[in-house]
């Protein structure tokens, strides 16, 4: 088939590697200049199967309550009246149940460790290289209550079998020595030994590379303004460039794909959540991290990416508002300096924010739409680049009509509709003109 793929993030690149390698015609359109301009630019890095986990849980309505009044908060709402926002935040608190929490991150763990699995096997097969590292992630605790919480996750990870090491104050330092300045603000950790880290930006340049060289069309600096329908099928995208016609259309533009589909009646739960990073330069390797530090007491995660530490994290829900804010870098800078004090150079570091595309429960929605050939491949929220290579793999298996290797089912759109229609066949390319 002649595929067209509206957006160059980690989402949209990998979606289009596996659709060619499919067989099939690939055409990816983005408004910038190069490929992971936006959201895929400079997040935390980390690749984490393992700490997959819906923001919606029991006890966060009351944690966002003390988050909101913290000096170094993870947590910030613009009080500007969105209705958007409203509906999305009223989704996300019918998800904050034990039992519904439950279900939502096994649907992310299986997604997520599907996806590690796929980028092994494309790294092996492409050669590409990324600042990437396997040596773990470990999700670092300051209190006590905070270590007892963990055994939640540990029950679904157990469940999953996903690998895991609960560490003390000393197996912190074992693994990641940088930290032994900080050992007195250290309760334990958890440590998942078969996470990675890398570079989402480079990743995705290069990928894109290797697309373009078995074939991809990319069409970067394009605006896509509507798409156009005649009866249950997708005719056509308008572009800056005029119209682009082809047999299917896989949406994966972030954020923005709500706003695109909301002419086709199509309600999208998705809604930007802007983070923020720093980039830091290593200046004392014996002080770094070796790899990713989740700091739990801040939500902010802590990477190693070759020479440089990457710092991001914290939660925005300000809209499309990509302004960046003095007081986050200040808690960028406050968190790192706090656990590995003198590894970089503050003075150096570049700052930056991206919007997180996020649902209600968590999960992204990668599958068909209620268009018969619009496929929908968004909303990843914090964990687009890991889920990027597993995403794409399954949605290629969608829309080629191939069984997928893992359950999909409740992964697709249909699990916000009240009634959830049945199996449509695999779409068949155009006959031969």
């Amino acid at each position: 088939m002649k595929i067209v793929i509206l957006g160059s993030g980690v989402i949209g690149v990998t979606s289009a590697w596996y659709l060619a390698q499919a067989g099939h015609e690939v055409t990816v359109i983005d408004r910038q200049p190069e490929a992971a301009l936006e959201t895929s630019f400079a997040n935390a890095g980390e690749i984490s199967p393992g700490y997959s986990a819906p923001w919606a849980a029991p006890g966060v309505p009351m944690k966002a309550l003390k988050w909101l009044f913290m000096e170094h908060a993870p947590l910030i709402v613009n009080p500007k009246p969105d209705m958007a926002k409203i509906r999305w935040m009223l989704q996300m608190l019918g998800n904050c149940t034990s039992a519904a929490y439950a279900v939502n991150k096994g649907r992310m763990v299986r997604l997520a460790e599907y996806s590690r699995d796929c980028l092994t096997d494309l790294r092996a097969s492409t050669g590409i290289s990324f600042d990437e590292r396997q040596q773990g992630t470990l999700q670092l605790f300051r209190t006590q209550k905070q270590v007892d919480s963990a055994y939640k996750d540990i029950d679904v990870l157990r469940e999953g079998g996903v690998p895991f090491e609960v560490l003390d104050v000393a197996g912190c330092l074992a693994v990641e020595p940088g930290l032994a300045d900080a050992a007195g603000k250290i309760m334990g950790g958890l440590r998942l030994p078969n996470d990675e880290t890398g570079d989402c930006f480079k990743f995705t340049q290069g990928l894109a590379a290797k697309a373009a060289a078995i074939g991809v069309t990319f069409r970067q600096g394009v605006s896509i303004t509507s798409l156009n329908r005649t009866g249950d099928k997708i005719t056509s995208v308008t572009t800056s460039e005029g119209e682009v016609t082809a047999d299917a259309f896989v949406l994966a533009l972030g954020s923005y794909s709500p706003k695109l589909v909301a002419d086709l009646g199509i309600t999208l739960p998705v809604y930007p959540v802007k983070g923020y990073s720093i980039t830091v330069p290593v200046t004392d390797a014996s002080r770094a991290p070796v790899s990713t530090v989740m700091d739990e007491t801040h939500k902010i995660a802590i990477t190693r990416l070759g020479d440089r530490i990457r710092v991001g994290g914290m939660a925005e829900i300000a809209g499309f508002d990509l302004s960046l804010s003095d007081k986050r870098k200040r808690t960028l800078v406050h968190s790192v300096e706090d656990l590995f004090g003198g590894a970089g150079d503050q003075s150096q570091a570049t700052f930056w924010a991206g919007l997180r595309p996020m649902t209600p429960d968590g999960t992204p929605i990668v599958g068909r739409s209620p268009m018969a050939n619009l496929f929908l491949n968004t909303g990843h929220g914090t964990l687009g680049w890991t889920m990027a290579a597993g995403s794409g793999r399954l949605l290629a298996d969608i829309v080629t009509g191939h069984a997928t290797e893992i359950e999909s089912r409740d992964l697709g759109f249909d699990r916000y509709q009240k009634r959830v229609k049945p199996a449509q066949p695999a779409l068949q390319a155009a006959p031969a003109r």
